[in-house]
């Protein structure tokens, strides 16, 4: 369960990342987290799922794993949490280990198409996407061929940069077998169900 003393030591830790991307114009050194909204989204569709094995593209400091592992911390599953950054991986590491959530979670710094490729057929319940966007249509063929039926993929951004995100919402609305929608929570989730 989430508890107050939960929902606000997450809060604070987005004010903190939200302040400090405003404080940078250093792109590397930004958080780039998720909003509060979208990590309720995340955490609602987990427990929903009671659980699984995720794969999280784009790690940062590990704001939007907190959400998920929170959410497995009584389920089965696991996360396995990509990010091609040695320093951000460090930081996720340490707010896992503030949550207590750690044991859930296994960080791997490299590239995901690399890990995506090495992923079983059919073996993910949960992918989330917030990473490089213009990878995203590379990634497609191996999703669908790693999600298992009835998984879902979760993908941030779709409307604060929808040019950015265009090309892959097309490709993945003109794919038989999948249910796509975006909601309107935090920077526009892009939702995709294999169904």
């Amino acid at each position: 369960m989430l508890t107050g003393e939960l929902l606000a030591r997450l809060q604070s830790l987005w004010q903190e990342g939200d302040q400090l991307d405003h404080a940078t114009t250093l792109r590397h050194e930004k958080r780039l987290n998720i909003t509060p909204d979208t990590g309720k989204l995340l955490y609602q569709l987990v427990r929903h799922q009671r659980g699984g094995d995720i794969l999280e593209i784009g790690t940062s400091n590990g704001y939007s794993t907190l959400w998920m592992a929170l959410a497995l911390r009584d389920l089965p599953g696991r996360i396995v949490t990509l990010d091609v950054s040695p320093e951000k991986q460090v930081l996720a590491q340490q707010n896992l280990q503030a949550f207590a959530v750690q044991d859930r979670v296994q960080l791997e710094c490299r590239d995901a198409g690399i890990r995506l490729a090495e992923t079983p057929d059919n073996s993910l319940d949960l992918i989330f996407l917030d990473a490089d966007r213009s990878r995203y249509c590379s990634y497609w063929p191996d999703i669908q061929r790693v999600l298992r039926p009835q998984g879902l993929l979760i993908m941030d951004n779709a409307l604060s940069h929808q040019d950015e995100c265009g090309d892959f919402v097309r490709l993945v609305l003109a794919s038989e077998g999948y249910l796509a929608e975006t909601y309107g929570i935090g920077k526009g989730q892009f939702v995709i169900l294999k169904d």
